[in-house]
């Protein structure tokens, strides 16, 4: 087990703040720490994972079916990140969330998160098959916030010229299936910007806060069904647009047998060098 993943996986453990209250009106309030990373700036998808936990343990009887996050600014992993949570609506079925990520008066994130509680019904589903899971040959080694396995015939870090599309199989080491939620969100922050940039000649994502300026703005997530993240999962993404300073991509997670169980759509501030004119 790498220490980035067991880093990780202490990160997802957030602690309740003693004074929160029984009273289901009154905000509830959890602090997690923050990834060791290099650069000293909170992870987005490790916000997003964090998000999860504490919706999850703020309504245990149910199921997280979306996640609605605005990114306000960085945070600094030198502080540990509290996360209020408040309940808008509770029912039998469904419950309404709202959370906000903050270090001391500054907020990091705020979040619309809804529950639901499992219920019978059609299941059916319209997307193109998934392909084989690729060999050992396409394992990729440059993908540093991942602590898992990850393959894929596309390298984000080339500035080879591509279409905007990516797919990335992924499985993490045993995990319990009640943080797979968590771990698949922390996952779908990290490549939707190379995807965009692909097209773009001269750029790939390794050029961010360098060659160019870029920063998730806002990021959303639905779940479908429930999954594990120790079994294959395929990570198909797309962005359709590059505009105005910014990007936008959209996704899928699927098992290998095919089956959609989570989709995911992020915004980000995209500021590429402008050319000189003559």
């Amino acid at each position: 087990m790498s220490e980035l993943w067991s880093d990780l996986l202490t990160c997802l453990d957030l602690t309740a703040d003693p004074a929160n209250s029984d009273d289901p009106a009154a905000p509830v309030v959890y602090e997690g720490r923050n990834q060791d990373l290099p650069y000293h700036r909170v992870f987005g998808g490790q916000i997003l994972g964090q998000l999860v936990r504490a919706a999850e343990l703020t309504c245990p009887s149910k199921t997280i079916k979306s996640l609605h996050v605005l990114f306000a600014r960085e945070g600094k992993t030198s502080e540990p990140m509290r996360y209020e949570v408040s309940r808008q609506h509770e029912g039998r079925s469904f419950a309404t969330l709202s959370a906000v990520a903050r270090q001391g008066d500054s907020v990091s994130a705020s979040a619309t998160i809804a529950m639901h509680a499992a219920e019978d019904g059609p299941d059916l589903q319209s997307v193109a098959p998934v392909g084989a899971v690729l060999g050992e040959e396409h394992r990729i080694s440059g993908m540093d916030l991942i602590p898992w396995d990850t393959r894929s015939t596309v390298d984000l870090n080339s500035s080879e010229v591509g279409e905007p599309e990516f797919e990335l199989w992924m499985r993490t080491p045993e995990v319990k299936p009640d943080l797979a939620s968590a771990l698949v969100s922390y996952a779908t922050d990290l490549t939707l910007i190379g995807t965009a940039l692909r097209p773009v000649e001269g750029f790939n994502q390794t050029g961010n806060g360098t060659v160019f300026l870029s920063a998730v703005t806002s990021h959303n997530i639905w779940f479908h069904r429930p999954f594990r993240t120790d079994e294959w999962l395929l990570l198909r993404q797309h962005s359709p647009l590059v505009a105005h300073g910014r990007c936008f991509g959209r996704g899928d997670i699927l098992t290998e047998e095919g089956t959609l169980v989570a989709s995911f759509a992020q915004e980000a501030l995209l500021r590429l060098p402008q050319p000189e004119k003559a």
